[in-house]
């Protein structure tokens, strides 16, 4: 994981190496053309590259209802996300275009941040899973699982066994913040088997995989089916039951809750993340809404 506050030392350091190579009267032409990729030479005037996930993600759903993007009027919201936005299916998506643009912007979920690309400050609040736990990170939100009728006897007992003990750690592992931190260890049952099927959001996936593998090693008998095609997708797959399990990574309406048994997993942060040679450091709540629905398009705007 890489965050943009860290790599401002990481570049007052190689200044600093870099004087004192001049100082020593320098070297070969090459070294004229090695600050590419420095902080003084990124240009603040070009245009922000806004990356946004797809309406059926359960992430855009809950980034935008925390920043503003999304704007209710009574019983009407309105999705005011740039009409230039660059639209991603899933979290890999988001990553692999912000890693290759270096103007591009986007959000993932925090779990999902990696080396690819950095993790920005939001109102002076590095994103951590401490933060998230302690409540000062600004864009924060739940995974959700949900069903509708009654589980078959497999599926009730993974569910079980993801708020037990042994299923809140793995959540802690995998860098989320459980949310039974004094559950009770799991006790195994008997005849378990057959296939138990997931479907929805992609950034509560990797979690459920890992978790569903933890599983099959104590039943070997039961097999995974888990497809992320989205929050939405997820919700609608647990009410007409053609999944078992529904996964969300934002809150249901009241609509979609009416028919379903929905249950936290996991709290987890949205961290909002740009190109590693990006020296943004940190952004206001406001400055984030203003970059994703359009309204400041040049990072100059946004940079001092």
């Amino acid at each position: 994981m890489k965050l943009k506050y860290a790599s401002k030392w990481i570049m007052a350091l190689s200044a600093t190496a870099l004087l004192g190579a001049c100082a020593d009267g320098g070297s070969d032409d090459d070294s004229g053309n090695s600050s590419e990729e420095s902080s003084g030479d990124f240009d603040t005037s070009k245009g922000i590259t806004v990356v946004a996930r797809d309406t059926a993600s359960g992430t855009r759903g809950a980034f935008n209802e925390i920043t503003g993007v999304l704007v209710e009027d009574g019983d009407t919201e309105t999705d005011n996300t740039a009409q230039s936005a660059i639209i991603q299916s899933g979290t890999q998506g988001v990553i692999t275009a912000v890693s290759e643009d270096v103007n591009g912007i986007g959000y993932i979920s925090l779990g999902s941040l990696n080396d690819s690309v950095a993790g920005v400050m939001i109102d002076d609040v590095e994103p951590t899973h401490d933060t998230v736990a302690d409540g000062s990170y600004p864009i924060a939100r739940p995974f959700n699982m949900a069903y509708g009728e009654d589980l078959s006897p497999q599926a009730q007992e993974f569910w079980d066994f993801i708020f037990s003990a042994e299923g809140q750690a793995l959540v802690e592992e995998e860098g989320y913040i459980p949310v039974e931190p004094d559950a009770a260890a799991y006790e195994e049952a008997e005849g378990i088997e057959g296939t138990i099927s997931l479907a929805g959001s992609t950034s509560v996936e990797p979690v459920a995989t890992v978790i569903s593998e933890a599983f099959t090693e104590i039943y070997p008998d039961v097999t995974f089916e888990i497809s992320a095609t989205g929050s939405s997708a997820g919700v609608t797959a647990a009410q007409d039951a053609t999944a078992d399990i529904g996964m969300a990574s934002r809150e249901l309406s009241e609509e979609e809750a009416a028919s379903l048994t929905v249950e936290a997993i996991a709290n987890d942060g949205i961290a909002v993340v740009v190109n590693n040679d990006n020296p943004l450091e940190g952004l206001t709540l406001d400055q984030v809404r203003e970059i994703f629905t359009g309204e400041v398009t040049t990072w100059e705007e946004v940079m001092e």
